[in-house]
């Protein structure tokens, strides 16, 4: 039999915090408020590892990925985190699975049908207590008009794409597409894969009746997020890729983990 190295005593009497495999990239189907889609997803699994053992058992991480079968919801996620858990015989940890996630969109005026990619993660996390703890974070492309360039100017106003981030501790479900629903209904304008003329006559003159400052950004979002009794905690950013400026306007509420 071949020694087991990891499983070894270790005399230096140091616990580590997290130990694990990053930037694993895996093919995922995942579904979400009803609707399912097939994405690649980048892992990051770690788990706590006490003073007395010397190492774990990194392969153990690619094997509970290969084991896993099906289509990933919240559910089959929390799933996953405690079988991570067992198969690494750990008191804490977490995995952390962040892809590419396709809204379903459909424009203002002519209701043309597309696509709109935006970045998603889920991190779940076991602690000490043995307590679940699920955060969800989107980052979401908008449209932000300058209140100030609209109010000084004859005509016209400086506008620009915006990524509105949310990291949402959950205390219920919810789903990619209301998380993201809400960096949309509180931006200067939604942004969509594909418009035509009517369409774009209307999003150029919704951002216009719409101007927000990245502070108006994150201050909205975050408001509407503590309404909601499934959301714990959030942490909102907002930045401004501007249109008049070689560089970004940003705003945050709340503090990162």
């Amino acid at each position: 039999m071949l020694p087991d190295i990891q499983s070894q005593a270790d005399e230096r009497d140091l616990p580590i915090d997290a130990v694990g495999v990053r930037s694993v990239r895996y093919p995922v189907t995942i579904r979400s408020g009803g609707r399912t889609v097939a994405t690649v997803a980048d892992f990051s699994m770690s788990v706590a590892l006490s003073a007395r053992r010397k190492g774990t058992h990194m392969s153990r991480f690619i094997e509970l990925l290969e084991a896993q079968a099906g289509t990933l919801d919240l559910a089959a996620f929390e799933a996953l985190v405690r079988a991570m858990m067992t198969r690494l015989d750990a008191a804490n940890g977490t995995l952390e699975m962040r892809f590419t996630w396709f809204l379903e969109k459909t424009a203002p005026v002519s209701a043309v049908r597309s696509r709109l990619d935006l970045d998603a993660c889920w991190q779940g996390r076991i602690g000490e207590d043995g307590q679940y703890r699920l955060r969800m974070g989107v980052t979401v492309p908008v449209t932000s008009l300058c209140p100030c360039s609209k109010e000084i100017s004859a005509y016209g106003a400086h506008n620009q794409r915006s990524h509105v981030r949310i990291d949402a501790a959950l205390e219920r479900e919810v789903s990619i597409d209301e998380l993201a629903a809400v960096a949309e209904r509180n931006a200067s304008c939604e942004v969509y894969g594909l418009l035509k003329r009517p369409d774009e006559k209307y999003v150029t003159e919704r951002a216009y009746e719409n101007p927000k400052f990245a502070e108006d950004l994150v201050r909205d979002v975050a408001l509407e997020l503590r309404r909601d009794p499934r959301v714990h905690d959030c942490v909102v950013e907002a930045e401004n890729f501007e249109s008049i400026h070689n560089h970004s306007a940003y705003a945050r509420i709340g503090r990162p983990d």
